[in-house]
């Protein structure tokens, strides 16, 4: 485990530019220890060692940095097939330290995509409980969980019901998230 961080780290670090680091700032304003390495290699990192499984993601997703939390995401995407309980579990836990709403998005998108539809009930049951949540970035994730069910009739009145106070919300990110989940919705 602890060479597969070293290689990534490795990289990471060597494929950084101030470019691509100078527009994360701009796009993703709250990220925090940013690489500066453009999506094109995180995902191909992430194709690479998706074999590091639940223990990579997690390990990862502990640096804090930016981009090895989005890589975490990706790759607990690919470790959700054989385990979706643990996925959808580690998801709620992960959630705590998101800052910004490109790992929030990642995380919500990525973790979980292989197993959505597999999952439903228990994307909504983790949906309902983030969205009451005190952070700003769980609420968040709720909504954007929610886009994995939005074009299933059978569950659009539990989403709507899961949504119906987070519209009351002033947070600039979860009107975006709303209206992302709305434009599913219709």
């Amino acid at each position: 485990m602890e060479a597969r961080l070293r290689d990534i780290r490795e990289v990471l670090r060597k494929s950084a530019s101030e470019e691509a680091r100078a527009s994360f700032r701009k796009f993703v304003p709250t990220s925090v220890m940013v690489y500066g390495v453009r999506l094109p290699i995180i995902n191909e990192l992430a194709r690479q060692h998706r074999a590091g499984g639940f223990d990579l993601a997690v390990a990862l997703w502990r640096s804090g940095a930016f981009e090895e939390q989005l890589l975490a995401a990706k790759i607990l995407g690919f470790a959700a097939r054989y385990d979706p309980e643990r996925a959808i579990a580690l998801v709620c836990e992960l959630s705590r330290d998101v800052t910004d709403w490109a790992v929030c998005d990642t995380l919500g998108m990525q973790s979980v995509k292989s197993i959505a539809a597999k999952s439903e009930d228990k994307i909504v049951e983790t949906a309902r409980q983030l969205a009451k949540s005190s952070l700003m970035w769980q609420r968040r994730l709720s909504i954007v969980l929610l886009t994995h069910l939005a074009k299933e009739p059978s569950q659009i009145a539990e989403i709507l019901s899961i949504l119906k106070p987070l519209r009351l919300e002033k947070e600039h990110y979860i009107k975006k998230a709303i209206a992302w989940i709305d434009k599913d919705l219709g």
